[in-house]
């Protein structure tokens, strides 16, 4: 079994929000809510200042062509360093030409005149997927310098939160940590709504992040003691083994679970349970890890009626990508909701 000093548990997400992007004043919000945080994580005025005109690209564009438009602004955050990320996703006409749409002066909207090649030249990262008739999903990083390399390196797993309406924090959480032949994925679904269930996901979390490379069955065990005297939770440790190209899974509660690959959606079992209150059976099931596979673990605020089809590109599209386009596409139920997604090397 690995040491725990060779796993990188980097970085750490904070500061969600997700703001809706509907009419003109919603356009003024999140280059705001961008602003600030960019100001509050120590970027000089210069920076801050290209970070909003990047931002308010993206809300025109989502206003003016978009339906369901929503803006995801947080902060992405290691030991050192960190950067402001905004996830752009929405139900619009999708982009028919990808590579036009990234040339600036090429404006998507007719306004701004700067287009989608402006956010890409003043973001440290971009990416994007689209479908005609489907909708976008857009991720930009704005580091303090556009040349920034993050300090965790490559970054094969990323994950999503929304809490449910009326809530500004999620009940349900994630983590993973990854090291030389293995990565580990932790979710946690914490009983209810709010701030009560939300601490029962940060305690999932951190005990989590103090031993990764326990055994699932191991901690998914120490997950139900550790949640005793708190809401508890639905919880779920998938192990995957880079070197055998296997996944061993535990899940105790809805926590659904899936390796896509080869074409088919294999789920993974979880048992019935609520991790910190009732646990009868704690076990672990084994699955094949084809090439180029992806593993899903997601929150029961997704419905488990989707397939490799999702909406984004499986073989290349990044995790995070990925993740928005799931709860997109199968976030439909009134419930916090949390997509965690993993393209193991």
């Amino acid at each position: 079994m690995e040491e725990v000093t060779t796993a990188n548990c980097l970085p750490l997400v904070r500061d969600e929000a997700w703001l809706p992007v509907e009419e003109t004043a919603q356009v003024g919000r999140i280059r705001r809510a961008a602003t600030a945080l960019a100001e509050k994580l120590g970027f000089d005025a210069p920076r801050t200042a290209e970070i909003g005109l990047a931002v308010t690209e993206i809300g025109t564009n989502l206003h003016k062509h978009a339906r369901d438009g929503v803006v995801v602004i947080r902060s992405v955050r290691g030991e050192r360093d960190a950067a402001v990320e905004v996830v752009a996703i929405d139900r619009g006409p999708g982009i028919a030409d990808m590579a036009l749409a990234w040339e600036d002066g090429q404006s998507t909207t007719g306004t701004l005149g700067v287009g989608l090649g402006a956010v890409a030249r003043l973001s440290s990262s971009c990416s994007m997927t689209s479908r005609p008739g489907q909708g976008t999903v857009m991720v930009a990083r704005f580091a303090p310098r556009v040349d920034w390399v993050p300090e965790w390196g490559a970054e094969n797993a990323a994950g999503l939160t929304r809490p449910i309406g009326g809530e500004d924090v999620c009940g349900d959480a994630y983590a993973f940590c990854r090291g030389t032949d293995r990565m580990t994925l932790m979710m946690c679904d914490g009983s209810g709504h709010g701030p009560l269930a939300a601490s029962a996901s940060d305690a999932a979390v951190r005990l989590f992040r103090e031993q990764p490379f326990l055994p699932p069955e191991v901690m998914v065990k120490q997950l139900h003691t550790a949640l005793r005297g708190t809401r508890g939770g639905a919880v779920a440790v998938a192990d995957i083994d880079l070197v055998a190209r296997t996944v061993r899974y535990c899940g105790l509660g809805n926590i659904g679970a899936a390796v896509l690959g080869d074409g088919r959606k294999q789920g993974m079992i979880s048992v019935p349970g609520v991790a910190g209150h009732q646990a009868r059976t704690i076990r672990s099931f084994d699955y094949a890890l084809p090439e180029r596979a992806v593993v899903v673990l997601h929150s029961d605020g997704l419905t488990e009626r989707w397939g490799v089809d999702v909406g984004s590109d499986l073989a290349v599209d990044e995790p995070v990508l990925i993740a928005a386009t799931l709860l997109r596409e199968a976030g439909v139920r009134n419930d916090d909701a949390c997509a965690l997604v993993a393209r193991p090397a």
